[in-house]
């Protein structure tokens, strides 16, 4: 897709919305990627004040039709549970008349943005936030599949193992212990599958579950475990805990495994951070997470 939608989009967009006009087409991507996600600003029928959606299609190479789906279903799954999450709108999935798979959704209000220091508080609230969905138990299914990982889609501990990039000593004896330990036997809930606090919505009224094309069904402790992580690259080793914390106690009882699942959230990022902000800052926190994980484990 270009920087903006292609027109058979656009029009499937408004028919869907019940709008005249498209007055904004942002693309929501990073200048770096290619875009597939955009924010749309459209008139309705009555010339009323201009309202925003979502309309995501796929990414070539990046994003396929099978993650649109996905989020698709996941925004229906969260919708019956009454999940703080975008609201879907409409959906043409075969892309008959889009013209390309795409699902058209709601635009929430609120931050993604965490604050250059540590804030537990909001950390608690992200921890909170990935608890309610965890309270729904699913079974898998082709739009919702088994996620044994965070973003499933990579395996990146597997391409180290089979020489498909550099390892290091760390890294080899964490998957050796990971892969003996064994998958935890666990309840099978809606996972978010991406839990990193961009895809979080901050706002007076709560924190916002958004772009759910890497959901499925699995334990609990793939979004945990990837949450603690990313909140330790952003603020350090001291960060986990708060997430932990709002997790069990919009959970209701005490998390499971959390050493397992947090080595597995570290295992499945790149060796080398290469292209990434602060690149030695979080290689080493990746490490120290890591190790603090093999002890427990």
């Amino acid at each position: 897709m270009s920087e903006r939608p292609d027109p058979p989009v656009l029009q499937w967009a408004l028919t869907a919305a019940e709008s005249t006009a498209v007055i904004e087409a942002v693309s929501l991507q990073p200048v770096t990627r290619a875009a597939g996600t955009f924010r749309l600003r459209m008139i309705d029928r009555t010339g009323r004040t201009p309202r925003d959606f979502v309309l995501k299609v796929p990414v070539p190479g990046e994003v396929d039709a099978s993650m649109i789906g996905t989020n698709a279903r996941a925004l229906q799954v969260a919708a019956s549970h009454v999940l703080s999450a975008p609201e879907l709108i409409a959906a043409d999935l075969a892309g008959e008349a889009a013209g390309a798979p795409a699902t058209l959704e709601t635009w929430l209000p609120g931050n993604s943005k965490l604050p250059a220091t540590l804030h537990p508080r909001l950390l608690e609230q992200a921890g909170a936030a990935i608890a309610t969905a965890h309270l729904i138990t699913l079974s898998p299914s082709p739009d919702l599949p088994y996620r044994p990982r965070p973003v499933a889609v990579d395996d990146f501990a597997a391409d180290r193992r089979e020489q498909r990039m550099p390892t290091t000593p760390l890294l080899q004896e964490a998957d050796q212990l990971v892969r003996a330990h064994g998958v935890p036997g666990a309840e099978s809930v809606l996972v978010h599958g991406d839990a990193h606090p961009g895809n979080m919505l901050w706002s007076e009224t709560g924190t916002a579950l958004i772009d759910w094309k890497t959901a499925g069904v699995g334990d609990p402790g793939v979004d945990l475990g990837d949450l603690r992580f990313q909140a330790v690259l952003r603020y350090g080793l001291e960060a986990a805990q708060p997430v932990l914390e709002g997790w069990e106690r919009q959970a209701g009882r005490r998390a499971t495994s959390v050493a397992y699942w947090d080595a597995v959230a570290a295992l499945n990022t790149p060796t080398d951070f290469e292209g990434w902000h602060q690149v030695e800052v979080i290689t080493r926190r990746r490490e120290e997470f890591l190790r603090s994980a093999l002890a427990r484990l």
